[in-house]
């Protein structure tokens, strides 16, 4: 696995990679078969999504019969630490802790997250 500067993800992409990651290793119809029933992606959509994260250096492939099998080309930990300290760097200047509270005052964390959180920081 390589920690190469790759580029960026679209949101397209980031669903369809994170289904490789929870795959391990997939076909385009492995992947057609795990999105939610509400996504409406055509196979073509989503073999073309899996030949651009490919290309971006996100996944390989090999062949297995007439089937290309995708496969994770880098950690899925370093593409998250990535992307997630982007983020909190264009948004919050580098401090995780805005963000932290916007996730607490609209109710996207929980009184169990945040014992959660505390039992993390406290291991450290």
């Amino acid at each position: 696995m390589t920690k190469v500067k790759l580029p960026a993800v679209s949101p397209a992409e980031t669903e369809i990679l994170r289904l490789v990651w929870q795959l391990g290793k997939a076909t385009v119809q492995d992947v057609c078969d795990r999105l939610p029933s509400k996504r409406k992606i055509a196979y073509a959509t989503v073999q073309t999504l899996l030949r651009r994260l490919e290309k971006k250096g996100y996944l390989r492939h090999y062949k297995q019969g007439k089937a290309h099998v995708f496969f994770n080309a880098v950690k899925s930990e370093d593409v998250i630490k990535r992307s997630v300290g982007d983020f909190v760097e264009r948004l919050f200047g580098g401090d995780p802790i805005p963000l932290m509270q916007y996730l607490a005052e609209h109710g996207k964390v929980t009184a169990d997250d945040i014992e959660r959180l505390k039992e993390i920081v406290r291991k450290e």
